[in-house]
């Protein structure tokens, strides 16, 4: 394979320099090159492949830019009608997958210029006036990511309402809650799920903030250096919905460091979504059962047939592999580049794309397991019975009713636990004289404290468990984040 590929690019190289004009012609940036390229060298520069999906927003720039100079009375009104209705038919034809997009032509700007000139002529030529594939490209990229925030953002607003609706369902579903995966005090189910909206409402707000940031079009900014054209660049700025133009033609072409500020807020959202999925994983093992995943959620096996597999959420837990991989990808990418563009950032929207995949079908797959998710509260309430989960509320019993300082308190109630241990029960079955042989002060009262819900009931601090504060949190979250 590799003599024949060495064959057909020696014959490459042959055909141009027998016909140097012919090749030349054959180059939509012809003119300085009197030989085509080799074949190798077109593989590796050719991008249509991956920004192809940029169609949409690179017809949107030109349309704008098309009537901008027709405005400023660069072009003729004429010449920009006529170009608009041709990007319009592109569109049309790569919607309906009539088009076809051509390697020679290198990316999706040199596609869309091509077949407009083939269906305008001239005045196709025309539409490259003060503009670079570099202020382009900068542009489209911007656009297209800045739907994709809008869109995910989207996406965990759908998990988000999941998630409430599910906490509000059981605020008084009370399970254990760990420390290093260790009982460690009772909770409800539902503030265990008002953590992951907490973490998500943060993952949100992170992808809005980096959406103002990239929300300045570089159109207009050309190669590096601006234009001599008198171009109005504020008007293309509003009219592909940006807050206004960059401020520097060079930074704007140079630098992509509001892809780098997606990546890396979508990695985050991957990393909460994995540890949501871990626990999915391990609540919906038999032997916890706190939880039951939908069949249209969970999997079989090819050989063990009462199987159960969480895949989804297992699947999910291996994604944030993608986003972080693409944010080191990129900034290694970036990392050392002189001013301004470089070929070396033609890499950074294949691995962007990916990442927002990822992301997008990891939002879509958790929203619909919380949605479906089936929890069991007795299984959950039967799981608190073991690890003394109320010692916590023993010792701040010992402070406020025996005004004992915390630490010896907290002594006590780890005697009281051994004793607890030897008597193979918690330290809410224990006798009063248990308690006494502890500690002789202690009263009967201290039982009042020591059930799992009255743990629960009283803690009532503002982001507490208590029921009351649940319900209170799934309401204002409601109404904060409209979902």
């Amino acid at each position: 394979m590799t003599r024949h590929k060495t064959a057909m690019t020696d014959q490459t190289q042959h055909n141009a320099s027998q016909n140097p004009d012919s090749a030349a012609a054959n180059s939509m940036w012809g003119g300085r090159f009197s030989e085509s390229n080799a074949a190798i060298m077109q593989a590796i520069n050719a991008s249509i492949d991956v920004d192809k999906r940029l169609y949409a927003q690179d017809i949107q720039g030109s349309m704008a830019h098309a009537r901008m100079l027709a405005k400023q009375g660069i072009i003729t009104g004429d010449d920009a009608e006529v170009i608009c209705k041709g990007l319009a038919q592109i569109k049309t034809e790569i919607q309906e997958g009539r088009f076809v997009f051509s390697q020679e032509l290198e990316d999706i700007h040199m596609n869309v210029e091509a077949r407009l000139k083939a269906i305008v002529g001239e005045p196709a030529g025309r539409l490259h006036t003060a503009r670079s594939r570099n202020d382009q490209v900068a542009t489209d990229f911007r656009l297209w990511l800045r739907d994709q925030i809008d869109y995910s953002v989207g996406q965990i607003d759908k998990l988000l309402t999941a998630l409430l609706d599910q906490a509000e369902k059981h605020a008084e579903t009370v399970m254990p809650g760990y420390t290093h995966l260790q009982p460690a005090q009772p909770v409800t189910f539902g503030h265990h799920l008002m953590a992951y909206v907490e973490m998500l409402t943060r993952d949100k707000e992170r992808l809005q903030d980096a959406r103002k940031r990239l929300n300045r079009s570089p159109l207009g900014s050309a190669a590096m250096a601006g234009t001599g054209f008198a171009i109005d660049r504020e008007a293309t700025a509003a009219a592909l919905g940006f807050d206004g133009p960059t401020r520097n033609s060079m930074d704007a072409v140079a630098d992509r460091d509001f892809a780098l500020e997606f990546l890396a807020a979508g990695a985050i959202c991957l990393i909460h979504l994995s540890r949501l999925a871990e626990e999915l994983v391990i609540w919906s093992t038999p032997s916890i059962g706190f939880v039951t995943m939908s069949d249209k959620f969970s999997t079989g096996s090819s050989i063990m047939p009462q199987k159960r597999n969480p895949d989804a959420a297992e699947l999910i837990r291996a994604k944030p592999g993608r986003l972080l991989g693409a944010f080191q990808t990129l900034a290694v990418v970036m990392k050392g580049l002189p001013m301004t563009y470089a070929k070396d950032m033609q890499e950074d929207k294949e691995i962007t794309f990916a990442a927002a995949d990822a992301l997008d079908l990891s939002l879509a797959a958790m929203a619909g397991m919380i949605e479906d998710l089936t929890a069991h509260p007795a299984a959950m309430r039967a799981a608190c019975q073991k690890g003394h989960l109320t010692a916590t509320d023993l010792a701040d019993w010992l402070v406020r009713e025996l005004g004992m300082p915390f630490r010896d308190a907290h002594h006590v109630t780890g005697r009281v636990v051994v004793v607890a241990d030897q008597k193979d029960c918690p330290i809410w079955d224990l006798e009063l004289a248990d308690l006494q042989s502890v500690e002789p002060r202690i009263t009967a009262q201290v039982f009042e404290v020591l059930s799992i819900d009255a743990s629960v009931a009283s803690r009532r601090s503002f982001g507490g468990t208590a029921p009351e504060r649940v319900k209170a949190a799934v309401a204002e979250a409601r109404a904060r984040l409209n979902v």
